[in-house]
């Protein structure tokens, strides 16, 4: 009986067998009748055009439904898709890579993420795989020049941070760009009736020219490239385009090298004219005279022209932003109360003044829009190239803020009438907060450079702060030379990056 039940299953699996075959050939057959009449209900639910996943032509697409299905099967999966298992929720389908997609999929998301843990969206990581080599590199850097808006506040950037994330370009890469781009005096003017286009290229301009140095930023900036930026700053042009003109040239300056090139140009003629932007109504003129003042006071100096800090009256000003204690890549206005970030760090500053009871009220203008972190931050927070993180009250609160690339704002701690004063009660840092006239003062960079090759160090002091004495131990290095409050500060050691465990006071040192 169980013999006969096999036999009967084989026989039924066999005339299965027969019956699709035949089936299928039925369907082939009648596919060749219908040619491709039904093929735009076939492609209904696809993400990309045919054009850009290389579709073929009618002929080509019957030939290949009619392909043998070993052929089919043995046909090599294309390596650039995605594998259907073990894609991610979020990740698309292409065929190929649409690079102006991944672009505005990345400037979509970048605004969500708001943990500096969080993992990377894939169109960022798929951008970055691309531009491992010489000719995705170059994709990348025009699609974002192609396909960024000149309305969205984020675009600049995310410019700025794809292209810092990405490797290095290769010399012949920087060559290639530099030939396709073909920017000149004259290719400036024609770019001025596309701004968008306009602005995207001097802001691939800057980012290059900040994430390169010595002879590869040299090479960078051709007269072509000079005459480009520099005709850039037209007062007829757009200002945003005008601003970022002005960001890559303070840039590509940081080459001493170049800083003489384009200072032999005149740029400081034309930065004059700009700096009488510097208290516009319109925030976009305000923040190119922002930059054009900062420019003439740091970089492109002009001779007979008086320093912006010797002409400030600083009298009714008791409380400013500590421009001791950020970094060189954050700007503070010679009032102590405007700042800005061009860099491609995430720059932070505090006030000069702390509090730690009552009712405390002070007002901040946002001149950009874009994203800044606005608030409280006491003596520990740690302001390293990310947000100010909250530690402990016993220090004491600090006003605030940490910056994104390209933005900027205004502080108002009561030395000027408030625009929306609470109904409450309250008090502000300008009334209790006092500032020596020479702690009011914010010198331009190559005045603090002068006065600090005029200090002399001690052989024992700190190697991080220069002024006390470094009587310190960490462990478990053993690395002393530092002095107790900086070492507090830290979590590795500046030396040998290992995690410090402890700190130990060496009280030989303790006078």
């Amino acid at each position: 009986m169980i013999v006969l039940a096999w036999i009967a299953f084989h026989a039924s699996r066999s005339l299965a067998r027969g019956f699709l075959l035949h089936f299928g050939r039925q369907t082939v057959h009648l596919n060749e009748q219908l040619g491709t009449s039904n093929m735009g209900n076939n492609c209904v639910c696809r993400e990309d055009s045919g054009a850009e996943d290389n579709v073929d032509s009618p002929g080509q697409q019957t030939e290949n439904r009619i392909a043998p299905a070993s052929e089919s099967r043995n046909r090599p999966r294309d390596p650039v898709r995605p594998p259907r298992r073990g894609r991610g929720p979020h990740e698309p389908r292409r065929k190929k890579p649409n690079v102006d997609g991944l672009v505005l999929d990345t400037l979509a998301v970048i605004r969500t993420l708001v943990d500096n843990d969080q993992e990377p969206p894939y169109s960022m990581i798929t951008l970055h795989e691309m531009a491992e080599t010489d000719n995705g590199w170059l994709d990348v850097v025009q699609s974002l020049i192609r396909v960024i808006p000149l309305e969205d506040p984020l675009g600049p950037a995310v410019i700025t941070l794809l292209l810092d994330e990405c490797p290095l370009p290769t010399k012949d890469a920087l060559q290639k760009l530099t030939e396709k781009l073909g920017l000149s005096g004259a290719t400036a003017i024609q770019d001025s009736s596309n701004p968008a286009k306009h602005r995207n290229t001097t802001a691939v301009l800057g980012c290059l020219a900040e994430k390169l140095a010595g002879p590869a930023s040299i090479s960078l900036l051709s007269p072509g490239i000079l005459e480009y930026l520099l005709e850039s700053l037209n007062f007829r042009f757009h200002p945003m385009v005008i601003l970022f003109a002005l960001i890559a040239l303070e840039k590509f300056s940081q080459t001493s090298e170049n800083k003489m090139t384009v200072s032999e140009s005149q740029i400081s003629d034309r930065l004059l004219l700009l700096e009488t932007w510097t208290n516009n109504g319109d925030f976009l003129k305000r923040q190119v005279g922002f930059c054009a003042q900062w420019s003439l006071d740091n970089l492109f100096l002009k001779e007979g022209r008086q320093l912006t800090y010797e002409k400030a009256d600083l009298t009714p000003i008791n409380a400013m932003l500590n421009s001791n204690d950020v970094s060189e890549y954050l700007k503070i206005s010679p009032y102590g109360l405007e700042a800005r970030c061009d860099a491609s760090s995430f720059e932070s500053v505090r006030c000069t003044f702390c509090v730690d009871s009552g009712v405390w009220y002070y007002e901040v203008t946002v001149i950009t829009s874009g994203v800044m972190q606005i608030g409280w931050a006491t003596k520990d927070s740690k302001f390293l190239n990310h947000p100010f993180t909250l530690f402990s009250r016993r220090s004491g609160f600090f006003a605030a803020a940490s910056f994104m690339s390209y933005q900027q704002c205004e502080f108002n701690f009561g030395a000027k009438p408030f625009k929306y004063p609470p109904a409450n009660k309250f008090s502000t840092f300008n009334e209790y907060a006092i500032l020596a006239p020479e702690e009011k003062v914010i010198l331009p960079r190559h005045r603090r450079l002068a006065l600090l090759k005029q200090v002399s160090i001690r052989e024992n002091c700190c190697t991080l702060c220069c002024d006390e004495v470094a009587d310190t131990e960490l462990k478990p290095c053993g690395h002393s030379d530092l002095c107790m409050e900086c070492a507090l500060q830290l979590e590795t050691c500046p030396l040998c990056r290992q995690e410090i465990k402890t700190r130990v006071r060496q009280i030989s040192h303790i006078s």
